[in-house]
């Protein structure tokens, strides 16, 4: 079943790129007592993800933040490593990173893809969110191939 506006982020770990290296946080811990974007790409570095999807979010940042949103973050099935790298090439420090290597954030809210006939085997699909103190506000995901709902001007536009 899909997370749907309403639900509640359901628990588990994903892994937060930091300079000191990997940090393990617990999904309801971090999404706590804050209202947050988050938007998921099927993989950093790749080519929607990083021409479009990432630097949308670094664009928008301060709009996003004078709207009422304290923390932007940015999540794929990759690992901690990528995720840090990926933010350090083409993101901001205004952007968290949250690896979901293992798919168990997008598995736990129905957003998985199978990516096997591009090499990428299981990964999350393209969509954004609106997540208010561990709520789902807002949800928006792409169709296959898509990039419209999930852009971060699109979620500006819903706040």
């Amino acid at each position: 079943m899909t997370i749907s506006v309403g639900d509640t982020i359901p628990e588990v770990t994903l892994v937060k790129a930091t300079p000191e290296g990997p940090q393990a946080v617990k999904s309801s811990e971090y999404f706590a007592g804050k209202k947050v974007a988050l938007f998921s790409v099927p993989g950093a570095f790749t080519p929607t993800c990083s021409a479009k999807h990432l630097p949308g979010f670094v664009e928008k940042a301060a709009e996003l933040k004078a709207k009422g949103i304290d923390e932007i973050v940015g999540t794929a099935v990759n690992d901690a490593f990528v995720m840090g790298a990926w933010n350090k090439a083409q993101g901001s420090d205004e952007i968290t990173m949250l690896a979901d290597g293992n798919a168990e954030f997008v598995e736990a809210i129905g957003l998985t893809m199978d990516g096997s006939g591009f090499g990428l085997g299981k990964r999350g699909q393209r969509f954004s969110m609106v997540i208010n103190d561990g709520v789902v506000e807002q949800i928006n995901v792409e169709e296959p191939g898509d990039f419209r709902v999930s852009s971060a001007d699109h979620l500006l536009g819903q706040l």
